[in-house]
C-alpha cells in the first residue's frame, strides 16, 4: 500500500494550480486538486477574463460614438447591462468547465471543497470533513480583495461583486489608484455610469513609470472619469438618496455605489499553515525560496499567494518550474525580471523592464531616455483627444534597452513582442535598424 493517498495535493484550481496538477498527472503520479470556488481561479472566474470582456463592452460604446466621424450613423445607442453580465458569466462557466475537464482527462482528482492543512502531509476537506494525505502539497490559492477598516465599509462592494451586479448604478465612487481601480473606473464610465475615482496619492498607478502615471491620470478625464487625488475615505453612510462618502480632507460625495479597489492580499487566513510550520510575511504571503519551496520542505507555493509577481502567466511559469524541480530532477526557479504586463485602462498601458526612476538608481547617468507623445491617426477623424505616449530607456555605451513604457490603443498587444527585445538584450541600434510598418501606432517605437 502507498504511504500517502496522493503523490501531490494541490490547494487551488487557478491557472497555476491546474497547470501543475495536469503536468504531474501526465507523469503518472497520483494527483488531487481542491477548489472551494469554480475551477479557473481569480483570472477566469473573477479577474482577467471577465474584466477584459467588460473593457470590450465599454469600448464598443465609445467606438460607436466615434464612428460618426467615419460616416457611420450611431444615434439612439442603448446599453443593456444584464445582457453583457449574463453573457460574460456564461463564458466564465464554459471556461471553468474546461479547467475541470483538463484535470479529469489527465487523471487528476478534483474536489470541489475548501482544503485546509492539518499537518505537513495532511489536508482536510472542510465540507465533508475528509482527511487526505499527500507526499507533496502545492498551495496555489491566490489572493482576495482587501477591504480597509472604514466606518460603513459594509455598504461598499469589491471587484468580486462588480461582475454580478443586479443593475448598473447611475453614479459610482471608486476608491483606489491601482490597476483594478483605474480599469473599473474606465469600465463604469464607458458603460454610462457617472464615475468618480478617488485616490490618496498624487497620481494613479503607484509603482509604474512616473510619465505613465501622469499620462493615465490625465487621460482618465477624457473618458468621463472625475479623478479626485489626495483623499482617503473615512466613512460611508446611507442617505435617502443612496450613500454619502466622507473623506479625510473634509469633502463628501453622494453616490449610489461605493467600489473599494484598495488592493489584494494573499488568501492564507485560516488555511492552517501554522500546522505545518509554513512561514508567512506580515501581509500573509507565503515565504518561498527560488524553487517555490516553503519553510516546510515538502510544501510548495506558487502564484499570488507568494506575492512575488501577481500575474496569471507568471503563476503558470512558476508551476512549470515546480514540476521540473520536484518531478523531473531539474531544479530551477522562474526568472521574475523583465516581465511584460498591461493595464486595461482606456487607453491601455503596456510596460516591460525598468522604470526611469529604477534605471537611474541602478545605472545613474549611463541611461538615456527617448519619448514621444502624439495623437493617434485613428483618433483624428473620430474627434477624440486621447493621445499615445511611448518611452524607451537604454543604458551604457551600446544603449541596451532596459525599459519600454507605452500608453495608447493596442499597447498591450505591442508590449508582448517588445518584451522579447528586452529579454534578448537588444540595443537602441537594433530598434533603429528595424524598418517601420506604416501607418501604424507601433512604428513610433522604432523611429524614436
Amino acid at each position: 500500500m502507498p504511504k500517502y493517498d496522493y503523490d501531490l495535493f494541490v490547494i487551488g484550481a487557478g491557472s497555476g494550480g491546474v497547470r501543475a496538477g495536469r503536468m504531474v498527472a501526465q507523469l503518472g503520479k497520483r494527483v488531487a486538486v481542491a477548489e472551494e470556488s469554480k475551477p479557473g481561479g481569480t483570472c477566469v472566474v473573477r479577474g482577467c477574463v471577465p474584466k477584459k470582456y467588460l473593457v470590450y463592452g465599454a469600448e464598443y460604446g465609445a467606438s460607436m460614438k466615434a464612428a460618426k466621424g467615419y460616416g457611420w450613423q450611431a444615434d439612439n445607442i442603448k446599453f443593456d447591462w444584464p445582457v453583457l453580465r449574463d453573457n460574460i458569466q456564461k463564458e466564465v462557466s464554459r471556461l471553468s468547465g474546461i479547467y475541470a475537464n483538463i484535470l479529469e482527462k489527465n487523471g487528476a482528482s478534483l474536489y470541489t471543497e475548501r482544503a485546509e492543512i492539518v499537518d505537513k502531509h495532511t489536508v482536510r476537506l472542510t465540507t465533508s470533513g475528509r482527511e487526505i494525505t499527500a507526499k507533496t502539497i502545492l498551495i496555489a490559492v491566490g489572493g482576495r480583495p482587501f477591504m480597509p477598516a472604514v466606518d460603513g465599509i459594509e455598504h461598499a462592494i469589491m471587484s468580486d461583486d462588480a461582475f454580478l451586479m443586479e443593475s448598473l448604478p447611475e453614479k459610482a465612487v471608486i476608491i483606489g489608484g491601482g490597476y483594478i481601480a483605474s480599469e473599473f473606473a474606465g469600465i463604469f464610465a464607458g458603460l454610462g455610469v457617472k464615475t468618480t475615482q478617488v485616490y490618496r496619492g498624487d497620481s494613479l498607478l503607484r509603482g509604474f513609470d512616473d510619465d505613465v502615471r501622469k499620462m493615465v491620470t490625465d487621460q482618465q478625464a477624457l473618458v468621463g472619469i472625475d479623478v479626485k487625488l489626495g483623499a482617503s475615505p473615512v466613512a460611508i453612510k446611507k442617505s435617502s438618496g443612496g450613500l454619502i462618502v466622507s473623506f479625510d480632507d473634509g469633502s463628501k460625495i453622494g453616490t449610489e455605489c461605493v467600489f473599494m479597489a484598495t488592493g489584494r492580499k494573499p488568501y492564507t487566513a485560516t488555511l492552517g499553515l501554522e500546522n505545518a510550520g509554513v512561514k508567512v510575511t506580515d501581509s500573509g504571503a507565503i515565504v518561498v525560496d527560488e524553487f517555490s519551496r516553503t519553510s516546510a520542505k515538502n510544501i510548495y507555493a506558487i502564484g499570488d499567494v507568494t506575492d512575488r509577481v501577481n500575474l496569471t502567466p507568471v503563476a503558470i511559469r512558476e508551476a512549470m518550474a515546480f514540476v521540473d524541480t520536484v518531478y523531473k530532477d531539474n531544479p530551477r526557479g522562474y526568472d521574475h525580471s523583465d516581465i511584460a504586463s498591461a493595464v486595461f485602462t482606456r487607453p491601455p498601458v503596456g510596460t516591460v523592464g525598468l522604470t526611469e526612476e529604477q534605471a537611474r538608481a541602478e545605472f545613474g547617468d549611463k541611461i538615456k531616455v527617448y519619448t514621444t507623445n502624439f495623437r493617434p491617426m485613428k483618433n483624428v477623424l473620430a474627434g477624440k483627444d486621447q493621445r499615445c505616449f511611448m518611452k524607451l530607456i537604454t543604458e551604457g555605451r551600446k544603449e541596451r534597452v532596459i525599459g519600454i513604457h507605452l500608453v495608447g490603443d493596442d499597447t498591450p498587444e505591442i508590449i508582448q513582442a517588445l518584451g522579447i527585445t528586452i529579454k534578448g538584450g537588444l540595443t537602441k541600434a537594433d530598434f533603429d535598424a528595424t524598418c517601420a510598418v506604416h501607418p501604424t501606432l507601433a512604428e513610433e517605437i522604432v523611429t524614436l
